[in-house]
């Protein structure tokens, strides 16, 4: 296994190791995506005593699309095995277990930023920053790796916009090397957009609402897609080759098929139909 291959292998989910943080922590309200309320802090009622979810396999079915579509990026076994030293939530007074979900949010987005340095550490075209990125992703492990009281008093959304500045010149290098008129769609309101067939070839397309937007055949090739919002957009027989910063949640909110061809760093997700 390659070194980025295991960065990114640690950047993802294990629900083995953690005592259902995402179970408890979040909260959610009764929606398309959730069957009912649930308080932040409070057990999911689904949640059974081993941490485990007891409607996993049924979760479409039940109501809680929502689940299905959320990944921790590895934060869960990383607060639950590493920042607390494996200690369970439920083994202390309350002070120790909302202190637990009140840094969970704070580690996931150190993994999400994880994850997209990782990913540019793997674009040729971004060679120039690749130094830059290096520090950027040691310095993002070292604050995910600290104490409680060190992620407590941790300025989370100053070190995104850091993080964010190198992100962009990645983009803007990866996307200098599709040929033709790129695109810029960046944060563009396109919920519900007819983009059959549409070139978006080397698109700026971060933090994009493509919200039940319809990219049946789109060419996706090069694309930038990170924050993109792609709940129930139809990426049937779409060509995503080459798009970077496209995580896992993001594609797992989307609907596909057999034939629409994704970057080699996601899945293909589970409840797409199969055979089209």
């Amino acid at each position: 296994m390659s070194d980025h291959m295991a960065d990114r292998a640690a950047l993802r989910g294990d629900c083995a190791r953690c005592f259902g943080l995402c179970c408890v922590a979040l909260p959610f309200a009764a929606s398309a995506d959730f069957a009912k309320d649930k308080k932040a802090g409070t057990p999911c009622p689904n949640l059974r005593d081993d941490h485990r979810c007891g409607i996993h396999a049924r979760l479409r079915q039940q109501g809680y699309t929502g689940c299905t579509v959320y990944d921790c990026f590895g934060a869960g076994q990383r607060v639950s095995q590493i920042t607390f030293g494996g200690r369970d939530w439920r083994s202390g007074p309350p002070e120790h277990a909302r202190r637990v979900f009140d840094l969970f949010p704070v580690v996931r987005q150190l993994h999400e930023l994880l994850w997209y340095l990782t990913e540019a550490l793997t674009l040729p075209a971004a060679r120039p920053v690749h130094a830059d990125l290096r520090r950027a992703r040691l310095r993002t492990e070292r604050l995910a790796d600290g104490t409680p009281e060190e992620l407590a008093a941790l300025d989370v959304a100053a070190h995104r916009q850091e993080v964010n500045v190198l992100l962009l010149r990645t983009s803007e290098l990866v996307r200098a090397g599709t040929r033709g008129r790129k695109k810029n769609r960046r944060g563009a309101d396109l919920m519900g957009a007819r983009l059959r067939g549409a070139d978006l070839r080397g698109a700026d397309l971060r933090g994009a609402l493509l919200i039940a937007a319809d990219l049946t055949g789109a060419d996706l090739r090069g694309a930038d897609l990170i924050g993109a919002d792609l709940r129930d957009t139809d990426l049937t027989d779409a060509d995503l080759t080459g798009a970077f910063f496209l995580t896992q949640p993001q594609l797992n909110a989307a609907r596909g098929g057999a034939e629409t061809r994704l970057p080699e760093s996601v899945a293909r997700p589970a409840h797409w139909t199969a055979g089209r």
